[in-house]
C-alpha cells in the first residue's frame, strides 16, 4: 500500500436524483480504524454506502482506493471490500453454511480456505449450531448475523456495515461491537447506524451527515468536548443544547447527534 494515499479517499462526492441531492459534495478520507456514520433517516447514509461499494453510479466527485478511482478498478476493488447492506438479499433455501460457501466462491476463494473461514465466522456471529438450518427459517437477527459473516469472508481490507446490529439482542450487539473494534486494528471499518451506542466506544471518528452534507467529522471525545464548551458559553447555543438534550453538562455522543439534528430541523423550517 502506497503510504502517500489514504486507504479510501472521497472527494466532492455527489449523488442527485433529478432535482433532489441525496449526497452533496462530500469530502473525507479513511485509513485503518472504525468509523461511525451517523445521521437521521434520509441523511444520505445508505446512498453513501452504495456509492463507495460501487453499487450506485455517482453524479460527481471521486472515490479513490489507494489513489486509484474505483470506477477503473472495477472487480479488483470489489474483491477488497465486504458489505452488509440494509436490504437483505439472500437465498432462503440455502443453509447458512451453504450460503457462506456460495459467497466465498463468488469472491474467488479456494475451497479449503473458504470452508475454514466459514466455520470461523459462523462461530464469531454465534451461528455454528444453526449453520445447517435453512436461512428461510431464521429470525431477522439470525439473517443479519449470516450477512455479517458473509461480509467478513476473505478478510476484506475495507468493511462496510449498514445498520449491522438491527435485530440483534443486547448480548449479540455487545459481542459484535467488540469484534468490530478488533477488526479496526487491521483494516478500515465504516459502520452506519442510528444507534449511537453501537459506535460511541469503538469509533475513532464519526461522520455526522445531515441532509446529504457532512456536518461534522471528528472523534467522539472531541465532538462531545466542543459541544460542552459551546453550551458552557451561554446564549443561544446553551438554550439549543438544553432543548435538544435536556441538559448542558455530562453530555455524550447521542447528545451531539440530537443537537445537530435539532439545528438541521430548525434550518429546514
Amino acid at each position: 500500500m502506497d503510504s502517500n494515499f489514504s486507504t479510501l479517499e472521497i472527494v466532492e462526492l455527489t449523488k442527485q436524483y433529478g432535482t433532489f441531492t441525496a449526497l452533496d459534495h462530500l469530502t473525507v478520507s479513511f485509513d485503518k480504524g472504525v468509523y461511525g456514520l451517523l445521521g437521521p433517516n434520509g441523511a444520505g447514509k445508505s446512498t453513501f454506502l452504495n456509492l463507495v461499494t460501487d453499487n450506485l453510479q455517482r453524479t460527481g466527485g471521486s472515490i479513490l482506493y489507494n489513489g486509484n478511482d474505483i470506477s477503473k478498478l472495477g472487480a479488483a476493488y470489489r474483491r477488497k471490500i465486504g458489505y452488509t447492506p440494509q436490504v437483505r438479499g439472500m437465498y432462503e433455501d440455502f443453509t447458512a453454511r451453504d450460503f457462506l460457501h456460495y459467497i466465498g466462491a463468488l469472491k474467488g476463494m479456494k475451497g479449503s480456505e473458504c470452508k475454514k473461514q466459514t466455520e470461523q465466522f459462523l462461530e464469531i456471529v454465534n451461528l455454528s449450531k444453526d449453520a445447517h438450518h435453512r436461512i428461510g427459517s431464521f429470525s431477522g437477527g439470525m439473517k443479519q448475523r449470516t450477512l455479517i459473516a458473509a461480509a467478513m469472508l476473505d478478510e476484506p481490507e475495507i468493511l462496510f456495515l449498514d445498520e449491522p446490529t438491527v435485530g440483534l439482542d443486547p448480548e449479540e450487539r455487545f459481542r459484535l461491537r467488540n469484534y468490530i473494534a478488533s477488526l479496526g486494528k487491521e483494516r478500515t471499518v465504516i459502520l452506519a447506524t442510528h444507534i449511537v451506542g453501537d459506535i460511541e466506544s469503538i469509533a475513532g471518528k464519526v461522520l455526522l451527515l445531515m441532509n446529504g452534507r457532512l456536518c461534522r467529522f471528528d472523534s467522539p471525545a472531541v465532538l462531545i468536548k466542543e459541544l460542552e464548551a459551546e453550551a458552557a458559553g451561554g446564549g443561544e447555543t446553551e438554550l439549543l443544547v438544553r432543548e435538544a438534550c435536556g441538559k448542558t453538562s455530562g453530555l455524550g455522543l447521542e447528545d451531539v447527534y440530537l443537537y445537530y439534528a435539532l439545528k438541521q430541523r430548525q434550518k429546514n423550517k
